[in-house]
């Protein structure tokens, strides 16, 4: 393996993938009755130029990653429902609940 590069993979969780690295922090969906630790199945494994595709998962790859915080929020969306000259106007707001991940290594 070369001294820049460094081994990544892709992993699914929420009903998204990822592109992960090892030290690196994510922002995913909410995972319930999230552990300290949480292990994800690898899809995709790239390791230099040696690149190993899944089917769905790569076998005996697996991605540790740390909860650094269980229950972020997103930022704030707002919705408005407006009618001019009717009197109607309807602000609503939502916050998405998070976890937040890091990357602890990739075995």
């Amino acid at each position: 393996m070369l001294v820049g590069q460094m081994k990544k993979a892709v992993i699914r969780t929420g009903g998204k993938q990822y592109v992960v690295s090892e030290g690196e922090t994510i922002t995913v969906e909410h995972i319930k009755d999230a552990a300290k630790k949480q292990d994800f199945d690898a899809l995709l494994l790239i390791d230099g130029d040696k690149v190993e595709v899944g089917a769905p998962n790569v076998a005996k790859v697996k991605v540790s990653a740390e909860v650094v915080e269980a229950d972020a929020r997103a930022d704030k969306v707002t919705s408005i429902r407006y009618k001019s000259k009717k009197r109607v106007h309807k602000v609503r707001g939502h916050r998405q609940y998070q976890t937040v991940l890091k990357i602890s290594k990739i075995v």
